[in-house]
């Protein structure tokens, strides 16, 4: 008996063109779930993969990029208790590593990567979320122990990342402003956040928004000079976070603060296999806050379907002739998913 078989866009070499393969489908081994794909989220980082400039987070060529996913379980592995056939899940599961991304009809991957899908989200909507809600979870929640009252500065509020942070931030009581650029201040405003122009000097706005004091937390999503200007704009026994804190920085400002500093890798979950239960909890509680009205994802308008993935890449950089995004890019896999499902 021949095997079930599916399609995946794959990549071949480093930069190359993704070309659609019929591969046989996975089963599910012990602590997994096959998963049907319906809509795959894109992340700049997967577009720097496909490039070969993610050294921390390289996927062995040939490969199936992709490492969000919104999807329906199909079957179920030895060992797996809290999913059924028939739930709709999303998850951060794939795509380094060397473990399958989700630009294919199905995945089998390790459960405890996955949460039930949010109710009030179109799979297009909930693939564009675990990534930057796990990182905004991490550094915010895990990390700096965000509280009530707190005066956060989130830099780079419109980004993936950073637009999540603004609303979990928010949720969580705190006195929230974000760095943007342009028409990205009216969204940051939207959000219910204090938009601050990232074009301006930090010593400018840390004087009209804090008096001079500094913000008690600061979340960096862009890192380079942003980072730097965060251990500016911190204030005494403050504290930074970043998800983007790979180069060489000056730590002279943070430490005259007394303020400290703390950075997230999100994706040493997958690369150590270490801890992947709190994924699947953090999309929990995450799904809870998109069911309460509290975090609403930013998903760029325009439509890609698995045959046209080279120009949905194209339009996470805005590039050959692709307009800037106005959100995250979803590709969507399975052409029923267009609208919210139970589950």
């Amino acid at each position: 008996m021949s095997k079930p078989m599916m399609t995946a866009a794959v990549v071949e070499a480093t930069n190359a063109a993704f070309v659609l393969r019929e591969l046989a489908r996975p089963e599910p081994g012990p602590g997994q779930v096959l998963v049907q794909i319906g809509a795959s989220g894109t992340n700049p980082l997967d577009t720097k993969i496909r490039a070969g400039k993610a050294p921390h987070a390289q996927q062995p060529l040939p490969a199936i990029l992709g490492m969000d996913l919104a999807g329906t379980v199909v079957a179920i592995g030895e060992g797996v208790a809290e999913f059924q056939i028939g739930d709709a899940v999303f998850g951060l599961t794939g795509g380094v590593g060397g473990l399958q991304g989700s630009h294919a009809q199905f995945a089998a991957v390790d459960a405890r990567l996955l949460a039930r899908k949010p109710r009030s989200l179109s799979m297009r909507q909930a693939s564009v979320l675990p990534l930057v809600v796990i990182t905004a979870w991490e550094g915010l929640i895990d990390r700096a122990q965000i509280r009530a009252g707190q005066t956060v500065l989130i830099q780079g509020g419109a980004g993936g990342v950073g637009h999540v942070a603004v609303q979990i931030a928010l949720a969580r009581e705190a006195k929230v402003f974000a760095t943007a650029l342009g028409e990205d201040l009216d969204y940051v405003r939207s959000l219910g956040a204090t938009p601050i122009d990232g074009s301006i000097a930090v010593e400018a706005y840390v004087a009209e928004h804090t008096g001079n004091k500094g913000f008690d937390l600061v979340y960096d999503t862009i890192g380079g000079p942003v980072l730097d200007a965060s251990f500016r704009a911190v204030k005494r026994f403050g504290h930074v976070v970043s998800c983007l804190g790979w180069g060489t920085h000056k730590l002279a400002p943070l430490s005259f603060k007394q303020a400290t500093y703390s950075g997230v890798f999100t994706l040493h979950t997958l690369l150590a296999d270490e801890g992947r239960g709190h994924f699947g909890k953090i999309l929990t509680e995450a799904g809870a806050l998109v069911d309460a009205g509290k975090l609403v994802p930013r998903l760029d308008p325009r439509a890609f379907s698995v045959e046209e993935i080279g120009a949905a890449y194209d339009a996470v950089l805005g590039l050959n002739g692709a307009a800037r995004p106005q959100g995250k890019i979803a590709i969507t896999i399975d052409p029923q998913s267009g609208h919210p499902q139970q589950g």
